[in-house]
C-alpha cells in the first residue's frame, strides 16, 4: 500500500468516526459556554444511540431508506429529555452538576440495557438492515488529490456533522442569542441586570447539549456498530468532552479536535493494514484514542481557560 493509498484510506476514515464526535462535543460547548458542566454527554450517547437502534428495528420496513435520518429525530428528543433531569438538578436544585452528569451517565446505560433484555431477551439488539449511504460530491469528487480525499465516497453524515459544527459556530458568536449565551457563563449577574434570563439561557443550553449528543450516539450506532449493546458507547462521550476542552469551548476549536480522536479511532482498526502501522503490536492501536485523550487534556487543560461561570450555580441576588 503505497503513501497515497494510505491518505485515501485514512482520512475519509477520520472523518467518519469524527462525526459523532464532534455533534457531542458542540453540545458540549452550547452547555458549558451557558455555565452548566455536561459529565453526561457519554449517557446522553447511550440514550441516542439506544433509540436510534430501536427506531431503525421497528420502523424500516416503514420509513424505508428515510428510516436512518428519522431515526437521529427520536433519538435527538431522547436524549433532550434526558438532559432534562441534568438541567433540572443541576439549574433548579444548585445540585453539584458533576455528580448530576455522573448519575446521568449511571441511570443512561442501565435504563437501555434493562430495556435491551425486555424487549430482544439477549444483552444486545438485532442488526438494522436500513443504514446511511455513502455518496460522491460532484464536480468536487474529480478534482485531483482532494477530491479523492474529501469528497469521494463520503458518508453524508460527515457533511452534516461539520455543517453543525460552522452553524454552532455562527450562532454562538455572530447571533443575539450567542451573546447572551456567553454572558451567562462567564458573568451571570451582570447578565440578569441586563435583564437576561439566566435560567432560562442555562436550561435552553443543556436541551441543545442533549438533542445534539443524542444525535450523535444514533450516528455512531447507526454507522459503526449498527446494533446496540453494553460497549456501542465505550467512552465516546468522555473523547467528546475531552475534545471540547482541546478545543478551547470554540466550536470549530471542537470540531478540530473531534477530527483529531477520529484519526486515532480510525488509525486503532486500520493499522493493522497499513504497512509500518501493521507492526504495531494491536492492543497499542486499540488504546491509542484513549492515551491521545488523556495525553490531549494533560498536556491542555491548564492553558484552556474555561467560562468563568462554569459549573457554579447562579442564585439571584448572591454576590
Amino acid at each position: 500500500m503505497t503513501f497515497l493509498e494510505v491518505l485515501y484510506f485514512i482520512v475519509p476514515s477520520a472523518i467518519f468516526y469524527a462525526a459523532p464526535l464532534i455533534l457531542v462535543a458542540i453540545g458540549g460547548v452550547f452547555s458549558e459556554r451557558s455555565g452548566v458542566v455536561n459529565i453526561g454527554l457519554e449517557g446522553l450517547m447511550v440514550i441516542g444511540a439506544f433509540t436510534g437502534i430501536l427506531f431503525n428495528l421497528f420502523y424500516a420496513d416503514t420509513f424505508g431508506g428515510a428510516t436512518p435520518w428519522l431515526a437521529l429525530v427520536a433519538a435527538m428528543v431522547a436524549a433532550l429529555l434526558l438532559s432534562l433531569l441534568h438541567a433540572v438538578a443541576s439549574i433548579s436544585f444548585r445540585a453539584d452538576q458533576v455528580v448530576s452528569g455522573v448519575a446521568i451517565n449511571l441511570l443512561a446505560i442501565a435504563l437501555s440495557l434493562y430495556l435491551v433484555k425486555k424487549i430482544f431477551g439477549k444483552g444486545q439488539t438485532d442488526f438494522i438492515t436500513e443504514r446511511f449511504a455513502r455518496y460522491s460530491v460532484p464536480v468536487l469528487s474529480d478534482i485531483p488529490f482532494i477530491g479523492d480525499l474529501f469528497f469521494k465516497s463520503i458518508y453524508n453524515t460527515s457533511f452534516f456533522a461539520i455543517a453543525v459544527a460552522i452553524l454552532a459556530w455562527f450562532v454562538i458568536y455572530k447571533t443575539p442569542f450567542g451573546l447572551r449565551l456567553r454572558a451567562v457563563g462567564e458573568h451571570p449577574m451582570a447578565a440578569d441586570t441586563m435583564g437576561i434570563n439566566v435560567t432560562r439561557m442555562r436550561y435552553i443550553a443543556v436541551m441543545i447539549s442533549g438533542a445534539l449528543a443524542g444525535i450523535g450516539g444514533a450516528i455512531y450506532a447507526q454507522t459503526i456498530s449498527n446494533d446496540f449493546g453494553h460497549a456501542t458507547i465505550n467512552g465516546q462521550g468522555f473523547m467528546a468532552l475531552a475534545a471540547m476542552i482541546f478545543g478551547k469551548w470554540h466550536p470549530l476549536g471542537a470540531m478540530g479536535a473531534a477530527l483529531f480522536f477520529g484519526l486515532a479511532q480510525s488509525l486503532s482498526i486500520a493499522g493493522p493494514s497499513i504497512p509500518y502501522i501493521k507492526e504495531i503490536p494491536s492492543v497499542f492501536l486499540l488504546i491509542l484514542p484513549y492515551v491521545l485523550t488523556i495525553l490531549a487534556l494533560a498536556g491542555f487543560i491548564g492553558k484552556a481557560n474555561a467560562p468563568k461561570a462554569n459549573g457554579k450555580p447562579y442564585i439571584k441576588g448572591e454576590r
